[in-house]
């Protein structure tokens, strides 16, 4: 089944023109309607604050680490209209320190490049079919960086339960949850973290 974008909005963040207007296509393709565009980790900070988008997509971006830094930016900065926001980042770097450090910032998934719509279209509905817990220590802010839960585990940092299991495709037919939802869902959880209550 296929998922109705038409009311998500999503900012790219990419270090040049072609390259989000390649992007910008692609989302097209899914339906997305809203796709905005920023050049730069400070451009994209003040973009995202401004739109409150529902996804991000980031390049790696320059020197070297600003995708990574914009990352931790929308994860930690006080401002971040919401720190949960699903997180996309695309590089041509494929090494495992690459991937490594992306994981270690907050990305949500990776992507590599050259990438094909079809391997763009299903992160997306990874972000939708598995939402991952978000995990707060005192060195990091993000997505849980586990991806395998063990069940049988009981010690001391045992985490929540294992999620459950996605719902079969002839179930998902009549309710496909939605990524805007989740993302609601998320600025509840903080507008409830700001306030105190959690």
């Amino acid at each position: 089944m296929s998922y109705q974008f038409k009311n998500i909005t999503v900012l790219v963040v990419e270090s040049t023109r072609a390259m989000f207007d390649l992007t910008r296509s692609v989302l097209q393709t899914f339906g997305v309607n809203q796709v905005y565009s920023a050049y730069g980790c400070d451009e994209g900070y003040d973009t995202f604050c401004r739109v409150n988008p529902d996804l991000v997509v980031i390049d790696w971006l320059e020197d070297p680490n600003n995708g990574l830094e914009l990352t931790r930016r929308i994860r930690t900065n006080r401002n971040s209209p919401n720190p949960f926001i699903p997180i996309v980042l695309m590089t041509g770097y494929s090494q495992k320190k690459r991937v490594l450090q992306a994981r270690d910032s907050g990305i949500t998934e990776f992507l590599v490049k050259p990438f094909t719509a079809k391997a763009l279209y299903q992160k997306i509905e990874q972000l939708i079919e598995r939402p991952r817990h978000f995990v707060s220590t005192e060195n990091y802010f993000g997505p849980d960086r586990r991806r395998k839960r063990e069940g049988d585990y009981r010690g001391p940092d045992r985490r929540t339960p294992d999620q459950p299991v996605a719902r079969p495709p002839e179930e998902r037919a009549v309710e496909a949850p939605r990524l805007s939802s989740a993302v609601q869902k998320a600025k509840e959880i903080k507008e409830r973290r700001d306030k105190g209550e959690t």
